[in-house]
């Protein structure tokens, strides 16, 4: 017999559509009205469209396996049923008068419990959603309710920093400097990752201290290839800055992911490494920095002019960095400078996708903001020889599927951590002022 009895709201079916096979050897219940949402999505031209019509591709092939709504068996070992019973609004109207949507999916996990609750071998029911408004109102009716986590990829604590502490010995840091290595084995038995930083520091409590960045083999630690004294006028403030650099101007790194508070100094680094390499060393044809437009639903449609018109209030934070870099005076300045220099392209990421993009430089800010599919439809359109890098803030998400959790820069950090052609590294001080630190950790 199957144990409990899932039912899934519609934002857990727009945010995973193969959501249903996650519940193992359980029910799952589908109630009609979120099949209702989920059509009146499937028209979308974005993420939410595209799994709404994966989804329904899904449940049209589980009727071979017989009525859908007398439920059909799941590979998983599980069922799955569109509940068309147990809508009544009896027993919720005291409480949530209104019938919107929500309320009735409410509705029916209710009914279920309570029906099941008069059985003797009656079964848990729970109301799986990740509105965090629905999880309460279903509480305090005595619903159990969760949200949905196996979309997770980590807990945002565990997320790789992309470095880590070791106390060693001071012959051991002596040996790093005279030799220009030290293998990993001679003061730890750790596994490291690719490309992992090491910062080495003395176990007696003295001052001295080492900084390395593991082989890509993880066998041994090595001083940094590049500690210029500044990069496009810009120089390293701490550590982790300095960490950041190196994986910004190395040749065999082609994939860079950052993440840090607002003010750590991401997308200053990441524009000044770009511009260094491709105007001043000529390793790459073009700078494109991108970020998502998720305010307005990817649709630019509202704002008036052009498109570059358009854009300018999404991109405002980049061209506030170009300024900075190019040290403009006058308004539209920077403007004239692009223009001029023909090898710098500001865009959305809606004009990103469907691309190949070899010989590049290429920056996606704000990437905390994309989904799964949308980060994998971005790496793969990278071409040979190009470098991208992904940063962002996986605590200011304004995607309203995506969490600290799910993100697709947080996907991508955990994917790639162990591959050889990625380098990862969180940024943790802020520097662009002392009230501006205070207020990403106080506010």
């Amino acid at each position: 017999m199957l144990k409990k009895i899932y039912v899934l709201d519609t934002n857990v079916l727009l945010q995973d559509p193969q959501s249903i096979f996650s519940f193992q050897d359980n029910e799952v219940v589908i109630p009609a009205v979120v099949l209702e949402e989920v059509d009146s999505k499937k028209r979308y031209m974005d993420e939410i469209g595209r799994n709404a019509r994966q989804f329904s591709k899904i449940i049209d092939s589980l009727r071979g396996m017989g009525k859908l709504h007398e439920g059909v068996p799941l590979e998983t070992g599980g069922a799955l049923r569109v509940e068309l019973n147990h809508r009544s609004f009896q027993r919720l109207k005291d409480s949530f008068a209104e019938m919107t949507n929500d309320n009735r999916i409410i509705a029916v996990a209710l009914n279920l419990m309570l029906e099941e609750l008069e059985r003797s071998d009656g079964r848990q029911v729970i109301l799986v959603s990740m509105d965090a408004l629905v999880r309460v109102k279903a509480d305090a009716l005595g619903l159990p309710a969760e949200d949905f986590l196996s979309d997770r990829v980590v807990e945002f604590n565990e997320v790789y920093p992309g470095y880590v502490e070791i106390y060693v010995e001071a012959d051991v840091m002596k040996n790093f400097y005279s030799n220009g290595e030290i293998a990993t084995s001679e003061f730890t038995k750790q596994p490291f990752l690719p490309h992992q930083f090491i910062i080495m520091k003395d176990a007696l409590g003295s001052s001295s201290s080492a900084l390395g960045k593991v082989d890509p083999d993880g066998k041994k630690v090595r001083p940094f290839l590049n500690e210029p004294d500044h990069v496009w006028g810009i120089r390293s403030r701490n550590v982790q800055q300095r960490m950041a650099f190196e994986l910004l101007l190395r040749d065999d790194i082609s994939l860079v992911t950052m993440i840090g508070k607002a003010g750590t100094g991401k997308t200053l680094l990441s524009l000044a490494a770009g511009l260094m390499q491709t105007e001043d060393m000529g390793k790459y044809k073009k700078l494109v920095v991108a970020r998502p437009v998720v305010p307005l639903g990817k649709d630019l449609g509202y704002l008036p002019g052009e498109k570059e018109e358009k854009l300018r209030p999404w991109m405002q934070p980049i061209y506030d960095n170009l300024e900075f870099l190019f040290n403009t005076k006058k308004p539209g300045e920077i403007e004239q400078i692009l223009a001029g220099m023909g090898s710098i392209q500001v865009e959305a990421l809606t004009y990103i996708r469907g691309r190949s993009i070899p010989d590049q430089f290429i920056i996606i800010d704000e990437a905390q903001n994309l989904t799964k599919h949308e980060v994998k439809t971005i790496l793969t359109r990278v071409g040979e020889r190009s470098k991208i890098v992904l940063m962002g803030d996986p605590q200011q998400i304004d995607h309203p599927y995506l969490d600290e959790y799910n993100n697709g820069l947080t996907y991508v950090v955990e994917k790639f951590k162990d591959q050889t052609v990625s380098g990862h590294v969180k940024l943790v001080k802020g520097e662009r002022s002392g009230l501006a630190q205070l207020a990403a950790d106080l506010l």
